[in-house]
């Protein structure tokens, strides 16, 4: 495919926050609106960077590095574990868990007695206090764009689903509460010691991008662009 570099209008700010781990969403209306018109032109290009383009059919883009698997690091399973305490605290309170987490919302009233609640969890994720809770998980959430935030209003966005789909999928036919006080099915970390010198190589993003971390996002784009360019000549 030959491209026509013109129509990328969007090139650097869609590179730009889908390379450090941002979800393109409707609520991104000019970035949504490039990349679905242009979708084959934007997947082709960002293949030669090393990254896999994913459009998630419920309505948001994302990045998959394509030269190795994403790391478990702490914001993941920080998130992944408050979408399974969020789905029991809402089901024990009688709320539909998928329709609050499918474009609904989360009053910050909520947190403390959320915490409370599942305080022994949340301290294996080193959240301890509110304030925590909201910088180290819900400021994360706005963040990538999983969810926005407004007047003390968290209104969850679709890219959600991507925590979603794995706790529904896990907790199909078995009791949701009994799980998470047994075994809790997420993926165990990988714990680095602070001595190491992979300690360096830590990354706070949902996605590892460790192994692209030498290249800048300049200096990625532009050899993609030239790779291309040589292969139309």
């Amino acid at each position: 495919m030959q491209l026509d570099l013109s129509e990328l209008s969007q090139l650097a700010p869609i590179f730009r926050e889908l390379f450090k781990g941002y979800h393109v969403s409707r609520r991104d209306p000019e970035l949504y609106a490039q990349l679905s018109n242009f979708q084959d032109q934007y997947r082709t290009l960002f293949r030669a960077l090393g990254f896999e383009l994913v459009c998630d059919t419920r309505g948001f883009y994302y990045f998959v590095p394509d030269l190795a698997a994403a790391a478990v690091n702490k914001t993941a399973q920080r998130l992944a574990l408050f979408t399974f305490i969020l789905v029991e605290h809402l089901a024990d309170q009688g709320r539909d868990p998928v329709a609050v987490l499918d474009g609904g919302s989360l009053g910050r009233d909520e947190l403390p007695s959320l915490l409370e609640k599942y305080r022994d969890l949340f301290i294996q994720a080193e959240v301890q206090t509110v304030e925590e809770l909201e910088e180290k998980i819900m400021r994360r959430m706005t963040q990538l764009g999983f969810a926005g935030e407004e007047n003390g209003i968290y209104r969850f966005l679709p890219p959600m689903h991507r925590f979603l789909d794995v706790c529904l999928s896990v907790q199909q036919d078995r009791d949701l509460a009994a799980s998470l006080h047994s075994v809790l099915p997420l993926p165990a970390p990988v714990l680095i010691d602070d001595d190491s010198d992979e300690k360096l190589l830590e990354t706070d993003d949902p996605l590892d991008l460790s192994d692209f971390a030498e290249e800048s996002e300049e200096d990625a784009m532009a050899r993609a662009i030239a790779e291309e360019q040589e292969t139309d000549a």
